[in-house]
């Protein structure tokens, strides 16, 4: 099976496409020219081209068994609102188009539980509102709803909706690492919303799954850790591996919010990067819980690596990376 990994050189990307390489897959990686592949096994056959450019795609999809469509860009105070459309959207079209003509025979998508938003009465299925709040979230939604479309029109492909990732590799939860160890870490408000991840090797194992079982076609499957957590247990859970005690201190959550919309205000018109943002606050805010039935139930999908033993190999990686 030859197998193209949009995104190879990313996070996610890089252990799909390391972990189908294992699998006896002949693993194709596409790349752009600057990307920094250090994490990819020798045996990831690497291809240089551009999502924004729809002949470098359709030259990559050719010849292809299955397309794991990984690449996004993801979310940053720094990104333009064209750019998310860019990639996310035009990048998405110019892989199913490029799918449609060479006639793959599968595609997997990968989207995010962000299009949800905010859950108001959770946990959330796949067939819950769309509430997406941030450029990233719309973007990823307009490019799903593409790849529905495109079902429709004889597209052999299968969407998933990732929780939060996390393992080894990852550096997004690398400041929270640090301020729990450092014990400066703050919680903004309760800490009793709810927070659903995923530890890495189980998503990948959910993207396999997505792209080998023939039920699988045509559907949309939430790819989550066993349960959802509050926040207070996360950092709880954190701090426990870090071998620090729980952090303590707590601030009402209008004062990080008001501070964010002032640094966000202020910053952009004179094109700087805010110190704070509303996307990071709404970390403290929203709820996040899932329903992974249905993927349990038509796929066989169990994760095998629980909250604390993730965190326990993220926070030693973290470590020999000198990043706490």
């Amino acid at each position: 099976m030859k197998a193209l990994v949009t995104g190879a050189s990313g996070f996610t990307g890089s252990h799909l496409a390391n972990t189908l390489a294992q699998r006896g897959y002949e693993v194709y990686g596409f790349v752009r020219p600057t990307s920094n592949v250090s994490n990819l096994s020798p045996q990831v056959t690497l291809i240089q081209g551009d999502l924004t450019s729809q002949a470098s795609v359709s030259w990559a999809v050719q010849d292809m068994d299955i397309v794991y469509h990984i690449a996004a860009t993801y979310r940053d105070s720094g990104v333009s609102q064209q750019t998310y459309y860019n990639v996310n959207v035009m990048g998405t079209r110019h892989v199913v188009e490029a799918c449609l003509a060479h006639k793959v025979n599968r595609m997997v998508h990968c989207s995010t539980i962000g299009v949800h938003g905010h859950i108001e009465s959770p946990p959330a299925t796949e067939q819950s509102p769309f509430n997406p709040g941030d450029d990233y979230q719309r973007t990823k939604l307009e490019a799903e709803n593409l790849v529905t479309q495109s079902i429709q029109d004889g597209l052999r492909a299968t969407i998933c909706r990732p929780a939060g990732i996390f393992g080894p590799g990852d550096q997004r939860f690398s400041k929270l690492f640090r301020a729990i160890k450092n014990r400066t870490f703050i919680m903004f408000g309760s800490g009793e919303v709810l927070y659903h991840l995923i530890y890495i090797d189980d998503l990948v194992q959910g993207f396999i799954l997505c792209g080998e079982k023939p039920e699988a076609l045509g559907e949309t499957y939430i790819i989550a850790g066993e349960k959802a957590i509050t926040l207070n247990e996360f950092t709880d859970s954190i701090a426990k591996v870090l071998g620090v005690p729980k952090p303590q201190w707590r601030i009402p959550f209008w004062l990080l919010w008001h501070a964010s919309v002032l640094c966000e205000d202020t910053c952009k018109p004179l094109g700087l990067r805010p110190p704070l943002f509303r996307r990071r606050a709404d970390f403290f805010r929203k709820s996040r819980s899932f329903d992974t039935s249905k993927i349990q139930n038509d796929l066989g999908f169990q994760t095998k690596i629980d909250l604390e033993e993730g965190l326990r190999r993220t926070a030693h990686w973290h470590k020999e990376n000198n990043l706490i």
